[in-house]
Order: C-alpha cells, then structure tokens, then sequence
C-alpha cells in the first residue's frame, strides 16, 4: 500500500459542469469529517460535494458520500477508484459545480470516476511503511554523532528539546530499530537513554 504525502487538485469540465477534485492525506474517519467540511467551507456556492476515503493500513475503512446526487452515481464510482489505486489513507472531496446539462446517471458515474483519476494521476505518494515512535534523552556531546544517525536510520523527528540535556522524539522505519538501538549504544557508550513507544 501507499500514501499520499501532500495534497492534490486537479479540476475537469464536462458540459459546463466544473469538476474539482481535492485528494488530501488522512489517518481516520474521523479526519475524513473534517477535510469535507473545510472543502465545503472552501466552496460555499458548489451544487455538490462528495467524497471517498480509503483508510488503514491495510486500507479496508471505506467512506463515501454522493451528496444529493442520485443514489451511487458520485461517491461509490469515485471510491472504487481509489480502491484499485494502492492507496490508503487518502480522502478525495469532488465538488460539482452545475452548468446547467444533466449528466444522467451513467454520465454521472463517468464524471466522478474520471475527476477522482484525474487527481490521483498527479498525487505524491510513498510506499506505506511500519513506523515505530521513539524517544531519545541524551548530553550535548552525543548530538552531533546522533543526529548523523538519524539520518541514517530514515528517521522523521517531530521534536527536539534543548534543556539540561537534550530530548529528541520521532519515528523510524521498524525495519531500522536494531541499527538505531546500536548506533545510539555506540555514541553514548550507555549513557543515551532511548524507549520506544509501542
């Protein structure tokens, strides 16, 4: 599976129906909510704003909506889209504006399916790999070498703390903990204190 790294518009006209689609990276249905409603926000004259998610790990959460459109003419052929994609943890809002022609059901489908590929043809995506969190507490001489580690070690830090000591937390890929595990054992010869939050 994949993710997506960042989000994604891209807009389709078909008889003069405005078509856009925004393809955001989530991590629960919860976030799905949200990301409708900021679209919504974002697009207060659209005739329409559906949406499809694929969520999970193993991207088996689904949601979609066809919002006011006829029965599963909007968001189940958009979500069936990104089913097939590989992707997981993405939620794609289509928002409709109406240009007077009525699609029909089957062109309805055809819209919304085509808009949500259109969007995932130009979406950054990254292989979806375990992480583990982590946090390091450590003296300023071990800094340096550490944070080289780091690098090595594909991690992503989301703090650092520089008070008495220094406090670093992140997450590494779960493939790289015996290497992080070592290489901090290495520098600090015993001293570094890591955990890892499972």
């Amino acid at each position: 599976m994949k993710r997506i790294l960042e989000i994604a518009e891209t807009e389709i006209e078909i008889k003069k129906s405005r078509f856009i689609s925004i393809a955001y990276p989530v991590s629960s249905l919860e976030e799905v909510k949200k990301r409708v409603l900021e679209t919504r926000a974002l697009h207060p004259s659209a005739t329409h704003v559906v949406h499809s998610a694929v969520v999970g790990k193993s991207g088996t959460l689904y949601s979609s909506s066809d919002d006011r459109e006829p029965k599963n003419t909007a968001g189940r052929p958009s979500l069936e889209v990104l089913k097939g994609s590989g992707i997981t943890d993405i939620c794609v809002c289509t928002v409709r504006y109406f240009g007077g022609t009525l699609l029909g059901t089957g062109g309805l489908v055809k819209a919304y399916g085509d808009s949500t590929k259109e969007v995932l043809k130009i979406v950054k995506t990254e292989e979806l790999i375990d992480r583990l969190e982590f946090q390091v507490k450590m003296q300023y001489d071990h800094y340096t070498l550490a944070k080289r580690l780091f690098d090595e070690t594909e991690a992503t830090l989301s703090k650092e703390d520089f008070g008495t000591g220094i406090t670093v937390e992140g997450k590494i890929p779960t493939t790289e903990r015996k290497k992080l595990e070592d290489g901090l054992q290495n520098i600090g010869q015993g001293r570094i204190q890591l955990t890892f939050m499972s």
